[in-house]
């Protein structure tokens, strides 16, 4: 009924409301009087005002998204557990060679070939990032070296992959990934490093780029050197 009634002298509800938008005076507390509208109950000129059924649904949106969140932190830490259990028990394998042998001395060769070890999944930080940084830093140093050297990348994991075929894609001659659906264990190892190497006999150094896992939150770089 305003309306039309405002619609019939010729003038705007929101002139009613807000004062003329071509007057340079504003409305004054007397023409929201006048209108039965307080002040402050009214938005600005142009603003719009959200529902309180659109407020309910975002608020419900949030507590969804808490619990899907809560749900893959208690998925992540479960897996982290059985990994560090696996991770702790496999070092009584390794480290007593590496205490014994320790690394390779270093020896000029013309082809090397750079393992690079990465996970299939993301969401674990820095770690193949750190990986491909280690193993384009090697590969620059070998070419670096001489027009005569050589270098290939033999890649485990798929993010390992994916980074480096940006931009080496060539130099890739291997990559595996889906190694997380096996066990790691010594046999598994062992049949990559004589697959691996059987494959490629005409490369004479091998560098392994690896992180090694000190805490959830902690990791530091390896490079390694086997002939």
């Amino acid at each position: 009924m305003a309306s039309g009634s405002a619609r019939k002298a010729g003038a705007r509800l929101t002139n009613l409301l807000y004062g003329s938008i071509n007057s340079s005076t504003p409305a004054t507390a007397a023409s929201w009087t006048q209108t039965g509208l307080a002040a402050g109950e009214l938005a600005p000129f142009g603003a719009r005002m959200a529902s309180n059924q659109i407020v309910r649904n975002r608020m419900k949106s949030v507590k969804s998204i808490q619990k899907i969140t809560k749900a893959m932190k208690m998925v992540a830490a479960s897996k982290l557990r059985g990994i560090q259990g696996k991770t702790e028990d496999s070092r009584g394998l390794w480290q007593p060679f590496t205490a014994l042998l320790g690394d390779a001395p270093g020896v000029d060769v013309k082809k090397k070939v750079i393992l690079t070890l990465s996970s299939d999944k993301g969401l674990c930080g820095g770690i193949n990032s750190t990986s491909v940084k280690f193993s384009k830093a090697l590969m620059r140093l070998t070419a670096a070296s001489g027009p005569d050297k050589e270098a290939s990348y033999i890649v485990i994991g798929e993010k390992g992959k994916a980074q480096l075929q940006r931009d080496s894609r060539k130099n890739i001659k291997m990559f595996i990934t889906e190694t997380q659906k096996l066990p790691i264990n010594f046999s598994l190892v062992g049949y990559l490093s004589s697959h691996f190497f059987l494959q490629f006999p005409k490369y004479s150094y091998a560098h392994y780029v690896h992180l090694d896992w000190a805490t959830s939150l902690v990791d530091s770089s390896g490079i390694g050197f086997n002939l």
